[in-house]
C-alpha cells in the first residue's frame, strides 16, 4: 500500500511543479512541446495543441519540456526567444508552485487540527529555564534572533542548532517582552541536553488566523530543509542520514500504518503533513543555485539580466552537465543506503 501511495503523492507534486513551468509559459507565449510524468519510456499519450501530453513508464520525476536547451531556436514562440524576465519567471515557476501547494496543505492543516502555540506550559526544576526565571504562561517569541510562531519552530531550532549556545530566548509576560540566556542541560536520565520547557497548546485561529499559522508552518519546513542542508553541508549529519525514493516509500508506509486505525481523515491529513515537506522541500531546493535544477539555470539567467548578453551556451552547458552527473551519483548513493536499511 505504502508504494502506491508514495507514487501517487510524489507525483502530485511533481505535476503540481511542472504545471507552474507550463502556465507560466503560456502565459508568455511559450511553446511548451511535452508535459510528461515520470521518465522513460512513454506508455501512453495524446497530443493537445502544440503540446504532448503523456504518462511514462517509471513512476519518479517529470518534465515540461519547451526547448529551453535549443539556444540555437530563435522561431517564434520558442524559450530563448522571449525576453530575459519572461524566461525567469518561466523557469521560476516550478518551484514557486511547490511552495504555494505546500502553503495550501498546511492552510488545511491548521484549519482542521490548528497549531501548536509558542506558550511554556511547564518549567522543569533543576534546568537552566527555571535558573534564568522562566515560567508557565511565558511566550517565546525568539531565538537566536530567530522568530518562533509555532512550538515546532522551537523544537526545530534546538534540534539543528546544538552548537548556538547559550540560547538567547526573547519572550512575553504580560505584555512585556524579556530576554534570558539559556543552556541547554542533560540531567541524568536524558537522552539529550533540554531547555527544561515544555509547552504546545493547540489554538485554533478564525479565518485569517488560518491563512497566516499556515505560512508560519510552511516557514517552519522551509527552515527545515535549509537547516538539514547545512548540517550535511558542515557534516553535522551525513550520507547515510539522507532518503531517497525507496526511505521516501517506507515513510509513506509507517505514516499510512500509524493513522490507519484512527480513520480516514486522519490518513489523509497525516499523509498530507508529509506531502508539505516533499512539496516545501522540492520547492526550496530548487531555489537554490545547483546546476541543473532549477535554480542553477536561474544564476544563468540572472547573470544574462544584469550583463545584458547570454553566458555562452556550452559553457552553461557544461555547468549543467556536470551538476546532472554530480546528482545522479549522490541519488545512486542515497537509494544505495536507503536499500541498506531494509536489512
Amino acid at each position: 500500500m505504502g508504494i502506491i501511495i508514495a507514487i501517487l503523492l510524489f507525483s502530485f507534486i511533481i505535476i503540481f511543479h511542472e504545471l507552474g513551468h507550463f502556465l507560466l509559459a503560456k502565459a508568455n507565449g511559450i511553446r511548451v512541446d511535452e508535459f510528461s510524468l515520470g521518465l522513460g519510456p512513454t506508455l501512453i499519450g495524446k497530443k493537445i495543441g502544440d503540446t504532448f501530453f503523456c504518462i511514462k513508464l517509471l513512476p519518479f520525476g517529470g518534465a515540461c519540456m519547451m526547448g529551453e536547451d535549443d539556444t540555437d531556436d530563435m522561431s517564434e514562440g520558442s524559450f530563448n526567444s522571449k525576453s530575459v524576465w519572461a524566461r525567469i519567471s518561466v523557469i521560476a515557476a516550478g518551484p514557486v508552485f511547490n511552495l504555494i501547494l505546500a502553503w495550501i496543505f498546511c492552510v488545511i492543516l491548521v484549519g482542521a487540527t490548528g497549531y501548536l502555540s509558542t506558550e511554556i506550559n511547564a518549567v522543569s526544576d533543576g534546568y537552566s529555564a527555571q535558573e534564568q526565571g522562566l515560567q508557565a504562561g511565558d511566550v517565546i517569541k525568539e531565538i537566536n534572533g530567530r522568530n518562533v510562531h509555532i512550538w515546532e519552530d522551537v523544537q526545530l531550532y534546538t534540534l539543528t542548532h546544538p552548537d548556538d549556545t547559550p540560547y538567547e530566548v526573547v519572550y512575553e509576560r504580560d505584555g512585556t517582552e524579556y530576554t534570558a540566556q539559556i543552556e541547554p542541560r542533560q540531567l541524568e536520565g536524558d537522552t539529550s541536553p533540554l531547555l527544561g520547557v515544555s509547552g504546545g497548546n493547540y489554538e485554533r485561529p478564525g479565518f485569517f488566523g488560518t491563512m497566516q499559522y499556515g505560512f508560519y508552518r510552511l516557514e517552519y519546513w522551509m527552515h527545515y530543509t535549509a537547516d538539514s542542508l547545512r548540517m550535511l553541508v558542515t557534516g553535522q549529519v551525513g550520507l547515510k542520514d539522507m532518503s531517497g525514493p525507496v526511505g521516501i516509500v517506507t515513510v509513506v508506509d509507517d505514516v499510512y500504518e500509524s493513522a490507519a486505525p484512527a480513520g480516514l481523515l486522519t490518513i489523509v491529513l497525516s499523509l498530507m503533513n508529509f506531502g508539505t515537506f516533499l512539496s516545501a522541500n522540492l520547492g526550496v531546493m530548487n531555489l537554490l543555485p545547483i546546476p541543473a535544477l532549477d535554480g542553477g539555470r536561474l544564476v544563468f539567467l540572472i547573470i544574462e539580466a544584469v550583463r545584458r548578453k547570454r553566458v555562452p551556451p556550452e559553457k552553461e552547458g557544461m555547468v549543467h552537465f556536470a551538476g546532472f552527473a554530480l546528482l545522479m551519483v549522490l541519488m545512486v548513493v542515497v537509494m544505495f543506503n536507503d536499500i541498506m536499511k531494509l536489512f
